[in-house]
């Protein structure tokens, strides 16, 4: 008598794993050949060859070339292999759980310092492709706006302890936030001046404290 052939269960666990490691390969080479070639001068040609895939698995994977760089941009800003809403990530949480003014800028100023040391080089690349590429100038722009926002709810988030300086609107609070903890920001000092990640931090968190919090002594006064 036969015997009856039980079925395994599919476990598509191992191709979903292959799926991502691949859709990673890819982006680390698009980062590679983006930022040593520029925008333009980098195909989709080449990625899939310095990814060693197939060109039809790059557009499967992650889709046309502007695709592929927004997803640069949002994987550099996650920290991760996928795009987290601002809500949704580790120092986000953090900032808003700390009860202190000076210690939610220490902890944003430790942030983005790690952000820009990803982010700061595709930024400075989106700029000057924005200019020649039309798709790009939505990112561009849609990046800016979303930051402006976000400094925004800092700000908001600074004066919900009682400690934001009176003397300061939120909104120019929010803006001088912006500005100096702009990608541009980064570049100039890390890249141009020479200084460490360590010394960028602590300048942002020192100068952040000393633009937007009451001055010491109107802090100590009861």
């Amino acid at each position: 008598m036969a015997r009856s052939r039980v079925k395994r269960p599919y476990d598509a666990s191992h191709r979903r794993l292959a799926a991502e490691l691949t859709r990673v390969r890819i982006l680390e080479a698009a980062r590679t050949l983006f930022l040593q070639r520029g925008y333009s001068a980098t195909t989709m040609t080449g990625i899939a060859r310095e990814a060693a895939v197939s060109l039809d698995t790059v557009y499967a994977s992650l889709g046309p070339k502007e695709v592929v760089f927004r997803l640069l941009i949002e994987t550099a800003i996650s920290g991760t292999d996928q795009a987290v809403p601002a809500e949704e990530r580790d120092y986000v949480r953090a900032i808003r759980e700390e009860p202190t003014a000076a210690g939610k800028i220490a902890l944003y100023a430790a942030a983005l310092t790690r952000i820009q040391a990803r982010l700061a080089p595709l930024m400075q690349l989106l700029k000057v492709a924005s200019a020649g590429e039309p798709q790009l100038r939505g990112l561009w722009e849609g990046i800016s706006q979303r930051r402006a926002a976000n400094m925004r709810l800092f700000v908001a988030d600074l004066a919900g302890t009682g400690a934001l300086d009176p003397s300061l609107d939120q909104e120019e609070a929010a803006d001088v936030i912006w500005a100096t903890g702009a990608p541009e920001m980064y570049l100039l000092l890390v890249q141009e001046r020479g200084w460490t990640d360590a010394r960028y931090r602590a300048w942002l968190s020192r100068s952040w404290g000393r633009w937007v919090l009451p001055p010491p002594a109107a802090r100590a006064a009861p």
